[in-house]
């Protein structure tokens, strides 16, 4: 059967909609992961490891270490992660880590190469651990799961208290292309509005500190509908990060999420029309701004300078099957599980986990995930392609699963088309986001989970 299909059908296979349904708010969601990790439950099966890799492709593997400590919790923070680390607890979750990586790694097997593509280093924030136990990550990496972190590149989040010189140096000698800082704003009283405690100095110095390293790629994090945030501060914050010429920028919009900082301060559900539109005003003015300064879109919350080294892969995300994840908060991808341990929000959860995990002996069986299936296959495939400015390739889509999205989401990409959201000035063969369509990435993803994912999202007790 051949996978070629036209780019688009020259006669619409599904009448139009009379009548298109509301436009979502366009802040829904952040899809940096389909199925969403709230959809995940646990394993009644518990499947080994080693027969979930069995069959898996293992030539251009992802790892991913994540590193559940932060020195303060920001207020907008719904990720997995803990202040501080008392009573030696990074060593013994070191320990735990190196334990997970020699059964992993085995799990793997010798009957096919294993090969890793790609490293990055998430949480949490990474530099939390000393230099010294920073070398041990690595080492668990290299020696333990084979990972050549001088050879693949290696991606790094840091802060800036936490970007110190030791550690800066340890990670550029084992082998670090990207260090990413979490900034959030250059201007002190937003940063006290997110509830993070910084000062612009320090945020300068660290910024310096990084540079002095000669890793090739910086990326500064900025966020975007803080209070009292106006185009003027947002636009100095933009222009204070310009200053030391990052290779690649994200502007995340700010959320207000349950159990979070600002979540007790405010009503997560309280956000309303007057704040998405000071949200998109924001956007459109930070993605011009960007644009006119020699910068490319490369998603809704991604711009690289035009002139930037490649370093592979755009992985930061987690995005691509063929992911292992080390670590109680990372997620591991296979094409047909998704799998990771328990998740929650609430400190006193996280603690519990982080001191379960440091405490396990048997990392050999997936514990919770979700089974990806051949329309939920189809489902992140799309996703994953179309929140990306260049768009998904339509013979790909076809090559992969021998049908056109315009059949398999017929319903969705119709809507899309009439809210404008769908560049129909695309080349041939690709489908593509209007730039308005990349603006409401956050309202358009959400829009393109299945029902089941759905109802296991709203069955989700936070915790």
């Amino acid at each position: 059967m051949s996978t070629t299909v036209p780019s688009r059908p020259t006669t619409p296979t599904v009448p139009t909609t009379p009548t298109v349904p509301a436009t979502p708010r366009p802040y829904g969601s952040y899809v940096y992961a389909y199925p969403h990790k709230t959809a995940y439950r646990p394993l009644p099966d518990r499947p080994p490891l080693a027969a979930l890799w069995a069959d898996e492709p293992k030539d251009a593997l992802s790892l991913y270490a994540h590193i559940p400590f932060c020195e303060v919790r920001c207020g907008f923070c719904n990720l997995f992660t803990r202040i501080g680390a008392p009573d030696e607890l990074t060593t013994r979750y070191l320990d735990a880590l190196d334990r997970q990586a020699v059964a992993v790694r085995e799990a793997l097997g010798d009957a096919a190469p294993v090969r890793f593509a790609t490293a990055a280093f998430g949480g949490g924030t990474p530099t939390f651990l000393t230099a010294a136990e920073l070398e041990r990550l690595c080492d668990i990496a290299e020696r333990r799961m084979g990972v050549d972190l001088r050879a693949v590149p290696l991606s790094v989040e840091t802060s800036p208290s936490t970007a110190t010189a030791d550690r800066l140096a340890l990670l550029a000698e084992r082998g670090a292309t990207r260090l990413s800082i979490g900034v959030q704003s250059f201007v002190e009283a937003e940063a006290r509005a997110a509830v993070r405690p910084q000062r612009r100095a320090e945020v300068e110095a660290a910024l310096g500190r990084i540079r002095d390293t000669g890793v090739p790629v910086l990326n500064i994090d900025l966020i975007y509908g803080i209070d009292g945030q106006t185009e003027e501060t947002w636009r100095s914050s933009l222009d204070a990060a310009l200053a030391w010429r990052p290779e690649e920028l994200y502007l995340y919009p700010l959320y207000v999420r349950p159990l979070t900082g600002l979540g007790r301060l405010q009503d997560p559900a309280a956000a309303d029309r007057a704040w998405d539109e000071q949200r998109l005003r924001l956007y459109r003015h930070g993605r011009d701004h960007l644009l006119a300064r020699g910068y490319t879109q490369v998603s809704m919350r991604m711009f690289r300078r035009v002139d930037a080294p490649p370093q592979g892969p755009d992985d930061h995300a987690c995005q691509t099957d063929g992911m292992i994840g080390l670590g109680c908060g990372a997620r591991s991808y296979t094409s047909t599980l998704h799998y990771s341990f328990d998740y929650a929000v609430a400190m006193p959860e996280i603690r519990g986990i982080i001191d379960d995990y440091t405490r396990a002996e048997d990392f050999s069986r997936a514990e919770v995930g979700r089974r990806v299936d051949a329309g939920e296959a189809r489902r992140r495939h799309l996703l994953q392609s179309l929140l990306q400015a260049e768009g998904m390739e339509l013979d790909g889509y076809a090559a992969r699963f021998g049908s056109s999205p315009f059949t398999d989401f017929a319903a969705e990409l119709a809507r899309f088309e009439a809210r404008g959201w769908l560049d129909t000035g695309a080349p041939a063969g690709l489908l593509r986001l209007s730039p308005e369509g990349l603006a409401h990435s956050d309202g358009l993803g959400p829009e393109l989970f299945s029902p089941a994912v759905r109802a296991a999202m709203a069955a989700y007790e936070a915790k």
